[in-house]
């Protein structure tokens, strides 16, 4: 393995393309930053890193990442704040996450502080790329995926990991419509749901279109043995508020462990909130929106970080919540951990690391 210490050799770009930006019309995951950084794995173990202009990759179409799904990535940000300092929220939660997902893969894990490391780097060189902007912000995205050039089904022996990034607006622009899918799953137990796994967004791609055809923004996933518990809400976990209380599904193997997630509870842990982690079960949820006791219902995810949901559909039905303006926790808590991310609030559980 390599150790942080060991020099990330840079090769800059010649000219930076960041003028041709138009910082007006950010939108999300169209633009790209200066540079990369790729580091290869071979005879087990890891080469040295390399920052190279961001650019298309050269491989074979048998790389086994291409037939056999072992591919896995993570969803990373850089705020900066008033005084030009750089912010990347909570980059060990994410190594450690990448690690569970590459051992359910069968791929090679990295040290935690070796990644943070390369993606610390990167960000420092193409600083000038993180937005100035309240809203926006830089998306860190690390991934990696099996380079085999082989087509027998085996586990890949060498493999390569990346990271680019790249200047972001909002994720959602208004408040969601959802539908409850008791059909289509998004994983099982047993399964890869609690990795970040490519092939998991894959297998949500269809479902989500035809919900989306409907008239619908993204769906609320249901356990796939009975479909009778709540999981997760398009690519986001998911959250309720009843009154004091704060609850959202339990972690299973069918459940990514959002970070986004776990500093949502913390803070409304601290604000005093009663925090509920349990299976909630679909009759529970339309119970408390037909009687008005669920006040709210959104999504929490590194690229919206809140996403009201004002109404879900069950069957056909559609059950309205009161405007986003309206609601308690919500607003505050996305407000309260914008505020962090950018340094305007004291940072009391030390979640960034500074660049």
């Amino acid at each position: 393995m390599i150790a942080t210490q060991k020099p990330i050799e840079i090769r800059k770009v010649t000219e930076s393309r960041i003028h041709q930006v138009d910082w007006d019309n950010l939108g999300f995951g169209h633009v790209f930053s200066d540079h990369m950084l790729v580091m290869e794995y071979h005879n087990g173990e890891w080469g040295a890193p390399v920052i190279q202009p961001y650019g298309p990759l050269h491989f074979s179409p048998a790389i086994s990442s291409l037939h056999y799904g072992q591919a896995i990535f993570e969803g990373m940000k850089a705020f900066r704040n008033t005084d030009n300092e750089v912010f990347i929220f909570r980059p060990e939660e994410n190594a450690k996450r990448m690690n569970h997902s590459a051992e359910r893969l069968c791929m090679p894990t990295l040290p935690e502080d070796v990644f943070v490391h390369c993606v610390e780097q990167l960000i420092s060189l193409d600083r000038n790329w993180v937005p100035t902007l309240d809203g926006e912000a830089l998306y860190i995205r690390p991934h990696m995926f099996a380079i085999d050039e082989y087509v027998g089904v085996k586990p890949s022996d060498s493999y390569m990991f990346v990271v680019f990034t790249s200047p972001v607006g909002s994720y959602y622009t208004s408040e969601l419509k959802v539908k409850i899918e008791h059909h289509y799953s998004r994983a099982s137990h047993g399964g890869t749901g609690s990795a970040k796994a490519a092939g998991n967004y894959a297998a949500a791609l269809l479902p989500t279109k035809k919900a989306q055809d409907e008239g619908y923004n993204q769906l609320l996933w249901t356990d796939a043995e009975s479909h009778e518990y709540l999981e997760e809400s398009g690519t986001m976990n998911v959250m309720f508020r009843k009154g004091n209380t704060i609850m959202t599904p339990q972690l299973s193997d069918s459940i990514l462990s959002g970070i986004t997630r776990d500093s949502i509870l913390q803070v409304a842990r601290d604000w005093g909130y009663v925090v509920v982690e349990k299976r909630i079960a679909v009759t529970e949820l339309i119970e408390g929106l037909r009687s008005g006791e669920i006040n709210e219902a959104f999504g929490a995810g590194t690229a919206a970080t809140i996403a009201p949901i004002r109404t879900i559909c069950l069957d056909g039905e559609d059950f309205n919540l009161n405007e986003y303006s309206t609601w308690e926790f919500a607003p505050k808590v996305a407000l309260y951990l914008d505020r962090v991310k950018r340094g305007r609030e004291n940072d009391t559980h030390n979640w960034n690391h500074v660049v």
